[in-house]
């Protein structure tokens, strides 16, 4: 038999096994450990963050979610009100922002509607919001109009609103704002925030247990 064809025949042999050894311990081996690892040291980071109410996932903590009553408390803007992203109903099959400038007409013109809607749907009998105290997160959307999270201006303006809406104090409301204001990130970056979904999960058990 020809050297040449021998040693062909020994190479795609090699070739093979080299072949079938690599896809054993990368595409087996590997993904099973690192999943592994991953479920054991970060359970909840792994499966996306999820937030369960009565035993049922609602949503995850990194993406937020719109249609909320106004019971409830409410998130950035993503409905085609006060909206300065491409997103319109927080679709995770879409990110991003128009990236119109600060003078747009177009933007403007929604700021301002957003701002009245704010105060409208905020004050009630005992309390009065301004526009002056409508803060920016409550008109526009983020970079990507998925924020899960306001400020807590955004938060303390809705709690008189979702307070007689629940029955419940304004203090009990305001309490539990502030159990779920979460700080800067080591404590310097970023600002303080409050996950509008983790909140209205509080809110609800706070309700129902009511």
């Amino acid at each position: 038999m020809n050297n040449s064809v021998v040693n062909t025949g020994r190479l795609l042999a090699a070739g093979l096994r080299a072949l079938l050894v690599l896809t054993v311990l990368t595409g087996v081996l590997y993904p099973l450990a690192v999943t592994g690892v991953a479920q054991a040291l970060f359970h909840n980071k792994a499966n996306g963050s999820e937030i369960k109410a009565d035993g049922k996932v609602v949503g995850s903590s990194l993406i937020g979610q719109q249609g909320y009553s106004l019971d409830y408390f409410q998130p950035r803007p993503a409905n085609g009100l006060g909206v300065n992203s491409v997103n319109t109903q927080y679709r995770l099959i879409l990110s991003g922002a128009t990236n119109r400038s600060g003078d747009n007409p177009e933007l403007i013109k929604w700021v301002k509607e957003a701002k009245a809607k704010v105060v409208k749907d905020n004050s009630t009998a005992d309390h009065q919001v301004r526009p002056a105290d409508v803060p920016a997160d409550a008109v526009t959307s983020s970079g990507s109009g998925l924020d899960p999270d306001i400020s807590p201006r955004y938060a303390d303006l809705q709690v008189h609103r979702v307070a007689e809406r629940n029955g419940l104090t304004v203090a009990q409301v305001r309490r539990l704002v502030e159990q779920h204001t979460d700080g800067r990130t080591l404590g310097f970056i970023g600002e303080p925030r409050v996950n509008v979904l983790e909140l209205n999960v509080a809110l609800r058990a706070l309700t129902e247990g009511d």
